[in-house]
């Protein structure tokens, strides 16, 4: 308790309702929330302060102030208790937002911000911290679910054991459950070693499903007794991982990923897997790097 959680605002509904949100995570932390807008103007060579012809309260910089106040009271009106600092940083938004999560224990951000493309589901914004974040990165949308378990997509990879944590971690924070989720198909998932050494391709019915849900169990193992109040649900389902988290993230309050999973590409930041959550998944997702990486 005691930690930093940080928002960053641009003006956009996505914006403001990743406030909303960092806000209850900072109540639900014993956190302070920092509430930061990117100011990247001043290095544009552009007047900032109100144009001669124009009312005193006109130009880029009073702009700046003003949705940083409208941010600040959105976020007293959501968790009055919550201690709340906020900043105008100069520079843009990955690299203000990149430097801040070092500090951090949480970056919320909005899915959207102002300057994304019409139709465009996630930012450049978003996918960038995701990858680049030293700390967990919570991307909302605007709309957000309040009831259901946490979702946490699991396959034994080192960031998806930083997820489990994460998701067990935030699920006693929120007081409800977690529903694990393993999702496989035969090309992704490694085959167990044959029973009969002198047949190398043979294995028994139901030994591929039996690996994958012996995988399962051993990504859980030790989190209930660490985490006893937490209601555990567990499910591993031959299917797509990518639909099932989808399908999976209607009913959820929040789904938790790891930033790449076992079958990505060795150096990659950010996997398919969780790429396709922060665009199409129906709750916020939050991306969660294995312990120690950075940049």
């Amino acid at each position: 308790m005691g930690g930093l959680v940080v928002v960053g605002v641009d003006g956009s509904a996505s914006g403001l309702a990743a406030v909303e949100e960092a806000a209850r995570e900072a109540r639900w932390r014993g956190a302070t929330l920092r509430v930061v807008h990117a100011f990247i103007w001043d290095r544009m060579h552009v007047p900032l302060g109100p144009p001669s012809y124009g009312p005193p309260g006109g130009g880029l910089r009073n702009a700046a102030a003003r949705l940083l106040a409208e941010a600040v009271e959105r976020a007293a009106a959501t968790a009055p208790e919550v201690e709340v600092v906020s900043a105008v940083v100069s520079g843009e938004p990955l690299t203000v937002l990149g430097t801040e999560s070092r500090g951090a224990e949480l970056v919320v951000v909005g899915s959207r911000g102002m300057g994304g493309f019409v139709g465009l589901l996630v930012g450049s914004t978003a996918v960038h911290l995701a990858a680049h974040g030293r700390c967990p990165v919570l991307v909302v949308r605007e709309r957000s679910h309040s009831g259901g378990p946490v979702l946490v997509g699991v396959d034994g990879s080192p960031a998806s054991e930083a997820a489990v944590d994460f998701a067990f971690a935030e699920a006693a924070l929120r007081g409800t459950g977690v529903l694990a989720l393993h999702a496989y198909t035969p090309w992704n998932a490694p085959l167990p070693p044959p029973q009969d050494p002198s047949m190398p391709y043979a294995n028994p019915p139901g030994a591929l499903t039996e690996a994958e849900e012996r995988l399962l169990a051993e990504a859980l193992a030790g989190r209930r007794a660490t985490y006893p109040g937490v209601p555990v649900e567990h499910e591993v389902v031959r299917a797509d991982t990518r639909k099932a988290l989808i399908e999976a993230s209607g009913s959820a309050q929040i789904l938790v990923v790891g930033a790449r999973g076992r079958g990505g590409f060795k150096g990659l930041l950010l996997g398919s897997v969780s790429q396709a959550m922060l665009h199409h998944a129906d709750c916020p997702v939050a991306v969660v790097r294995k312990s120690g990486a950075g940049v």
